[in-house]
């Protein structure tokens, strides 16, 4: 019997897809504090990760950064009541001050909150909490072991370090539930601060010991074992390149040479892939199912980094040298609406398309299939690993 190959449907998308995607929309949201841009693109990457998840348990831990995203906003809005609003004509309300000493010029306790101060805070930190979505969706989306199959052979011990970093997250997310879980079986519904303190080293625990048995399983599969080959030139490639790219991104930042650090920085890139790519030569992979990078992995990526280009790209002009038509046309202040004197922000087509962008992986994905039912899997394409390496000579 002929066993059919696996099907689209059944494949779920290249991980690195959705973290260049996440990537890209917070880049996008970083050079903007329009409110109404951010809260549409958190309602958006919100979407996305609610149709388009796994049933894994680490896909539901959008709900904590969500939380998160909260909290800092919250924390943002307390400091700025906290040490003084002032800035500004509208005044809200008056908060009682507390006078400090000569050392402390310039920090006020108290005094009093206009509307303008809130408003300035109020957008700075949103930015900050969509950014922090950003991701939250990444994690949901796309999971760290399995982008640690298209990691370049040259950076395996770094790719082991992120992934156990990364993958803390998830499992603090995922033990919590579990726990939970356990206490409630066991007739304990308590919540709040108390039941937090009970359960809190225990989870952290369970997190870290699942975290440290991914870094020790893979090191037992002896993965990425070098074959001791020294690559010349690989090195020294690298470190030029990287040098390029430091530069190009400092004249890029402080300078108007824009041209000669976008070469710069083309180069350092360029450079930085080719002398991973021979560094990795001396590395003696085993590769088993790789995941393809086909053609909705681009678009998706693709749509992050459109959307990056779109906001920084607008957002960074200067209406001032623009022609009036071109300037009402592209709309760069719309980008960063005014706090003092406080302005309502709008919403421009170039916002929508940004919108459209980051929901874009909704038509060009389908739900990411983790858990395949025992009836599906005669369906299913059994493949052979593809041993290289010492493995190829092994087999052979």
């Amino acid at each position: 019997m002929v066993v059919p190959e696996r099907t689209d449907a059944l494949r779920t998308l290249h991980p690195l897809a959705w973290w260049c995607w996440a990537i890209g929309i917070g880049l996008a949201v970083n050079g903007t504090t329009n409110p109404l841009l951010l809260i549409l693109v958190a309602l958006s990457m919100v979407t996305v990760v609610m149709l388009r998840r796994s049933d894994s348990p680490w896909a539901r831990s959008v709900r904590a950064y969500l939380v998160l995203a909260a909290f800092v906003i919250g924390m943002r809005l307390f400091f700025q009541l906290l040490l003084g609003g002032g800035r500004g004509e509208t005044v809200l309300f008056t908060l009682p001050s507390v006078p400090l000493p000569a050392w402390a010029a310039g920090i006020q306790l108290g005094g009093v909150v206009t509307a303008e101060a809130i408003a300035y805070t109020v957008y700075d930190a949103l930015r900050l909490a969509v950014m922090l979505l950003c991701i939250g969706a990444a994690n949901a989306l796309a999971s760290p072991r399995q982008a640690l199959r298209s990691v370049p052979a040259a950076l395996y011990e770094a790719s082991v370090a992120v992934v156990v970093a990364l993958s803390v997250a998830p499992q603090l997310i995922e033990s919590g539930q579990r726990i939970h879980r356990a206490r409630r079986l066991r007739g304990d519904s308590s919540r709040g601060l108390r039941s937090l303190g009970r359960i809190a080293l225990a989870v952290l625990a369970d997190a870290i010991d699942r975290s440290m048995s991914l870094a020790a399983g893979m090191e037992a599969r002896g993965f990425a074992r070098t074959r001791g080959l020294h690559v010349r030139g690989a090195l020294p490639l690298m470190l030029a390149s990287v040098l390029s790219a430091t530069t190009g991104g400092y004249l890029m930042l402080a300078t108007d040479y824009r041209w000669l650090a976008a070469a710069l920085m083309v180069a350092g890139v360029a450079g930085t892939g080719l002398g991973l790519r021979r560094a990795g030569a001396r590395l003696a992979v085993t590769s088993y199912r790789p995941h393809p990078w086909q053609w909705r992995e681009t678009l998706v990526a693709g749509c992050g980094v459109v959307a990056m280009l779109v906001v920084l790209g607008i957002g960074g002009l200067d209406p001032d040298q623009l022609g009036p038509a071109l300037a009402a046309v592209l709309d760069p202040l719309a980008f960063f609406p005014s706090t003092n004197p406080l302005a309502w922000p709008q919403l421009n087509g170039w916002m929508l398309a940004v919108v459209a962008l980051v929901l874009a992986p909704i038509p060009l994905t389908r739900t990411g299939l983790q858990r395949i039912p025992d009836a599906a899997r005669t369906d299913v394409a059994v493949r052979s690993p593809r041993p290289r390496g010492r493995l190829a000579e092994a087999v052979r």
